[in-house]
């Protein structure tokens, strides 16, 4: 028996929300999340460098802060790190999925749409999601990768922000308008997008559903801690963010961080 320590990686802050899930249905562990910076946003990468970069990152993440449990808070990433990271690993890895399969049973007109980054709505990960679980829906893709950058900027607080923006990046999902076979409802297939909830709520010309994978990977890291017996304490020590490159931008996440209960920022040597 061991206390669950839980380390949750990201090319940015996307995986906070991820983190905020994980930690309310598990609010007895302990948290490191870890987002490379140096190299953001994974999105625009080759797919040679997104596997690199996060092996090159959880290595030395798992082994200074004792994890037993790793969360990969990044669809570009999940897409293609999950085989040779779990080789690389002596423990559970958990990647993000999105939401594909809950949004074709939840549709009532049988139109969808897939908000991600450019690399996710691309990827033939995508297309197998969509052909196992919703062949039988109108799938519109929608890649962004502005997005990524507002909620980096949100969560920094460095400009007010602007609902427009957003509307402009997710125009493309409501083109066909209002009807029988309309948009009902949105996968946010990054795990930054959940962090503009408010804004795309706003945003959308009529009301549709959107949904992430926050839920199932708490209900996964519950599974894996039963299965490997890793249990919850009363007091978990504070969480700790880690960093690949400490520089201003960083430290203007620190209010954001210490808000959700990540004490302190450091920098991964890797």
């Amino acid at each position: 028996m061991q206390p669950l320590t839980i380390g949750i990686f990201d090319s940015g802050v996307g995986g906070l929300a991820v983190y905020q899930e994980v930690r309310q249905r598990l609010p007895g562990a302990a948290y490191v999340y870890c987002f490379d910076n140096k190299h953001f946003p994974y999105g625009l990468l080759h797919e040679d460098e997104v596997i690199q970069y996060t092996l090159d990152a959880a290595a030395p993440l798992v082994q200074r802060y004792q994890l037993n449990l790793l969360i990969i808070a990044c669809n570009t990433a999940s897409t293609v790190v999950l085989p040779p990271l779990r080789q690389l690993l002596p423990i559970p890895v958990i990647g993000v999925v999105p939401a594909i399969k809950p949004a074709a049973a939840a549709t009532k007109t049988g139109t969808i749409g897939l908000l991600a980054t450019p690399a996710t709505v691309q990827r033939r990960y995508s297309d197998e999601l969509i052909l196992q679980h919703a062949s039988g829906c109108q799938v519109l893709r929608v890649g962004s990768s502005l997005l990524v950058d507002l909620a980096e900027r949100k969560l920094r607080g460095e400009v007010p922000f602007l609902v427009d923006a957003v509307a402009r990046e997710i125009a493309p999902l409501f083109a066909s308008g209002p009807g029988p076979k309309q948009l009902d409802t949105v996968v946010l297939g990054c795990t930054h997008f959940p962090l503009l909830a408010a804004e795309l709520k706003q945003a959308a010309p009529w009301p549709v559903q959107w949904l992430d994978s926050g839920a199932a990977i708490a209900a996964r890291c519950s599974e894996l801690a039963h299965k490997y017996h890793l249990i919850e304490v009363d007091a978990p020590p504070p969480g700790i963010a880690v960093c690949t490159q400490t520089d201003p931008t960083a430290q203007l996440l620190g209010p954001a961080l210490r808000a959700l209960g990540l004490q302190s920022l450091t920098e991964l040597r890797t």
